[in-house]
């Protein structure tokens, strides 16, 4: 079985514009459905959404138990108005109002709170992020606002300052994360905040004629180095981070139940990376990256046949009761 840790339902991968476009008389829940059968067949039990202003994902949350998942999502994303954000979410101008805005979301459901911290790659050069990033103390405000009300908070960051500033105000998951430096993936590994790399979304781009390859190869180069090095430190140092993954194997160990998993840690694993001691993390951080109840079963270790000291799988978890 597998999750999708970070999705955007309203989306098709294609033509953002359009795909909003089917929406925009409220949500059709025809599409909704076909989504939703597609994770199915692919075995998908678990979807964490990204959010949407037009109840996308809200709806889509009401109809995933038909198809056996299990549907998160912060109902909308929270942007400060003039920055990047209403792609996927409501504005605020002051702390007031985004205090309301948590509240609304709250009250419609949601099950975390999701802040628009920074802007997105900018495909034209590598190393840069569009727009300004909001200043580290508007930061902490909004996630200590959010924590107040009982909510845990996905951030969507990039860049070093931003990511500095989101961890430094204590976000429950770092969404993205691109560009970051030595000194950045220190904190990370220092933090207690859940990192969900998306190396899909700029993968996705190439040879499809929008951007000049040249110009996304080194973007995903530099991506996966970072998830590289992550690994690496967590290895040399056990950190009290657990290393976001952006679809999660999960088996069941027959004969066996497990009610409550107590110790476990989480590793976002490349592909072929080799077998290395596990280590173990606190039951609190795994109710972080699924924002809810854990799931009964065991999360496990997928073995490649052949070689048993290597991992096949891109991704792999395991659980230690």
């Amino acid at each position: 079985m597998f999750g999708e840790c970070h999705a955007h339902i309203i989306m098709d991968g294609v033509n953002y514009r359009h795909a909003v476009d089917m929406h925009k008389n409220g949500p059709d829940d025809k599409i909704i459905r076909e989504h939703l059968k597609a994770y199915q067949e692919r075995g998908i039990v678990f979807v964490r959404d990204g959010g949407d202003a037009l109840g996308v994902s809200a709806r889509a949350k009401e109809l995933a138990p038909e198809y056996g998942i299990d549907y998160r999502t912060p109902i909308f994303a929270i942007h400060k108005e003039g920055h990047y954000g209403s792609i996927v979410g409501n504005g605020f101008a002051t702390m007031v109002e985004f205090h309301k805005r948590v509240l609304e979301a709250k009250q419609a459901g949601a099950d975390f709170i999701k802040i628009m911290t920074t802007g997105i790659l900018d495909f034209n050069e590598h190393g840069a992020i569009t727009g300004t990033p909001l200043d580290g103390s508007e930061v902490k405000e909004m996630v200590h606002i959010a924590h107040e009300e009982g909510m845990a908070v996905m951030s969507h960051t990039n860049g070093d300052y931003g990511v500095q500033a989101a961890l430094a105000a204590g976000v429950d998951s770092l969404e993205h994360g691109n560009y970051m430096n030595e000194e950045s993936l220190t904190m990370l590994a220092e933090s207690d905040t859940v990192w969900v790399p998306t190396l899909v979304t700029v993968r996705n781009l190439l040879g499809d004629g929008r951007y000049d390859d040249e110009t996304l190869k080194p973007i995903i180069e530099s991506a996966e180095e970072n998830i590289r090095k992550a690994f690496r430190m967590g290895i040399k140092q056990p950190p009290e981070v657990m290393r976001g993954l952006t679809e999660l194997f999960m088996e069941k160990e027959s004969g066996t139940k497990y009610s409550r998993l107590w110790k476990f840690w989480v590793i976002r694993m490349l592909h072929t990376a080799g077998l290395r001691k596990v280590k173990r993390k606190s039951r609190r951080n795994l109710r972080l990256l699924f924002i809810g109840d854990i799931p009964r079963g065991v999360l496990c270790e997928r073995r490649s046949q052949k070689n048993p000291e290597t991992y096949r799988a891109k991704f792999y978890a395991i659980s230690i009761n």
